[in-house]
């Protein structure tokens, strides 16, 4: 029998044989493929992330880094069976590698740090295990079915880990769980991440859509960044959908007590809990910098799509 397990470390122990019931949206994603013995997977990569801040004093609760591409947000495929399903196998073994990013997004958002997801594949043998890191699902991490709040709170999670161009940048990731625990941070980690970026929000299971926001002002002509889906030079991002972008946060959000993120966002009627980003100022390349940013083009102008100073003249 096909199955779940979930592994928590935090007391030492290991819990086996409790069933995790899981949303998957099942399409075509980039990932950087399978975990497989001795392979340095991206999820390995983001724990000795973690590691180099803890050195620095900083707070791993709301540090990441993102990749997800935009087709990883397609509904379709959804199914809240967990993975003792015959859909699941179906869908896992159609491309394991694909697959196994997906889980791994959907698990360090919805898990938390010490926590995560076993699953043996009957058809290959393997063993993938998918680390929990935010803890914004923690009912749903347990075993039971998915509440709204929580539906809504992986689904801006998941949007907040998107890069178009399936790149890893560092973000910080701000907001409260769906029952209510704000996610630790530090001045430092404010001061490191010093831009703020974009606010998340929407639901992928419900068919409620998925929106992000501004939280500063759009890009000037000669900006870019490979951050592209959640901070816009323009009123729509492209090459970003499902993810519509809708304006700015503070027309849709409402901010916490201190102003460092938002707690809820309320669009077309239907009310949000969000996820709030933000990024490091080197995510924001200048056509001028003497370097030609992947985000720039070449040529006579002096703006991100025709950088001639940085990228020189088109053949």
């Amino acid at each position: 029998m096909l199955r779940g397990d979930v592994l928590d470390r935090r007391d030492g122990s290991v819990q086996w044989g409790r069933k995790l019931p899981l949303m998957l949206w099942m399409t075509s994603l980039w990932a950087c493929g399978p975990i497989e013995p001795g392979a340095a997977s991206e999820e390995a990569l983001l724990w000795e992330e973690q590691e180099l801040w803890a050195l620095n004093g900083l707070s791993t609760n709301g540090l990441s880094t993102n990749g997800l591409s935009t087709n990883g947000l397609s509904t379709n495929g959804l199914s809240t069976n967990g993975l003792a399903t015959k859909e699941f196998l179906v869908w896992f073994n159609e491309n394991p590698a694909l697959s196994t990013s997906v889980m791994g997004y959907l698990v360090r958002c919805a898990m938390e740090d010490g926590q995560s997801l076993a699953y043996d594949n009957p058809v290959t043998g393997q063993r993938y295990r998918w680390k929990g890191e935010l803890g914004l699902a923690p009912h749903w991490s347990l075993g039971q079915l998915p509440s709204v709040p929580e539906q809504q709170i992986v689904s801006a999670c998941l949007a907040a880990h998107v890069n178009k161009f399936g790149l890893h940048v560092s973000l910080s990731v701000l907001g409260s769980s769906a029952q209510g625990q704000p996610m630790p941070f530090t001045a430092d980690e404010l001061a490191l991440f010093s831009i703020r970026e974009a606010c998340f929000f929407g639901n992928l299971f419900s068919g409620d859509g998925l929106y992000v926001a501004n939280d500063r002002p759009l890009l000037s002509a000669s900006e870019s960044t490979t951050r592209a889906c959640g901070l816009s030079s323009q009123a729509q991002s492209s090459d970003c959908a499902p993810l519509v972008h809708v304006g700015f946060c503070s027309d849709f959000c409402t901010l916490d007590a201190s102003g460092t993120y938002y707690t809820q966002c309320t669009y077309q009627g239907t009310s949000f809990l969000p996820i709030t980003t933000r990024i490091q100022p080197r995510e924001i390349f200048q056509c001028g910098d003497g370097v030609c940013q992947m985000t720039e083009r070449c040529g006579s102008g002096s703006t991100a799509q025709s950088c001639g100073v940085d990228c020189g003249a088109c053949p």
